[in-house]
């Protein structure tokens, strides 16, 4: 990859790859992806991945697959490569060899609401929850947490704007009541410190010129749920996971809560129906209605 880095670097080719995705408001986390993964395909091309051919890339993924990597991981690469191919390079001839992997998908770890408690009560600083309660609260990925700032809280309107979503869409998250007198709380702290400012980054990290990084934010959220005793395997993810299944199981439609996490699918917010259990225990079982009897039976044979 370093090669590849150093061939880009030399050459229009990265600049390009970076202005089309900036063009897009795609969130830097997104752009480092793509470069890595752009990067890893030109490190096994050996030469820069504009004169790659249709075989290259059909072979590149089969060896790929040989060597092991993750289908998830695999589709990233893809979709990295068919926007490098189609908008960077304009070949959507190359983009069309390229191939997505249908995967089964993982059932969500999610957290009760007594466990949520738990963790948010463990933090050790009013900051750290105030980030976990930003992502519980309103639903947010942690990219969205870490890149919100002061001037993105509408209190009027009683929503937070979120400018970086997935693959630069812009939308309106909810702000609880709740949230915003923590998000005051927290405000007069950081002025106290001298960390916060109107048109800064609402969560700084230990320069208040840059953000609360998402490694930061993944540390916080393991040593809470450690310090609070959460047996279960919690990431920042499990927090917006935990706030879509609670919102189903309260009964609140499914496309409302497609809006709230920003999904461009309705399948994807369809899948926390199958982590619901308070909404499957309130489902009655057609056995249920039949009054069957053991009595009177032999208990075997």
């Amino acid at each position: 990859m370093n090669n590849l880095i150093s061939i880009l670097s030399i050459s229009p080719l990265r600049q390009r790859l970076i202005d089309d995705m900036t063009m897009r408001h795609f969130s830097s986390e997104t752009q480092r992806n793509y470069i890595r993964d752009v990067g890893r395909f030109g490190t096994w091309l050996g030469r820069s991945p504009h004169t790659a051919t249709a075989e290259d890339v059909r072979r590149f993924q089969i060896e790929q697959q040989e060597i092991g990597v993750p289908v998830p991981t695999m589709n990233m690469i893809v979709s990295a490569l068919r926007f490098f191919f189609t908008h960077t390079l304009d070949r959507p001839d190359l983009s069309r060899k390229l191939v997505r992997t249908a995967h089964a998908r993982k059932i969500p770890v999610v957290l009760t609401l007594e466990e949520m408690k738990r963790l948010l009560n463990a933090t050790t600083c009013l900051k750290h929850q105030a980030a976990l309660s930003v992502a519980y609260g309103a639903g947010l990925r942690v990219a969205e947490v870490s890149t919100l700032k002061v001037s993105d809280i509408d209190s009027e309107r009683m929503v937070l704007r979120i400018e970086r979503g997935k693959g630069g869409r812009y939308r309106n998250a909810m702000l609880p009541e709740g949230l915003l007198v923590l998000l005051r709380d927290w405000w007069r702290a950081g002025r106290q410190l001298g960390i916060m400012h109107a048109d800064g980054w609402l969560f700084p990290g230990r320069n208040a010129m840059v953000p609360l990084s998402t490694r930061q934010l993944y540390r916080v959220v393991v040593e809470a749920a450690e310090a609070a005793d959460i047996a279960k395997r919690v990431g920042p993810h499990t927090l917006r996971h935990s706030f879509a299944t609670h919102l189903l199981e309260d009964g609140v439609d499914i496309r409302v809560i497609q809006a709230l996490l920003g999904h461009a699918k309705l399948n994807t917010t369809a899948f926390y129906t199958q982590v619901a259990t308070k909404t499957m225990r309130a489902v009655v079982s057609p056995l249920d209605r039949l009054e069957l009897t053991a009595r009177g039976r032999a208990p075997d044979g």
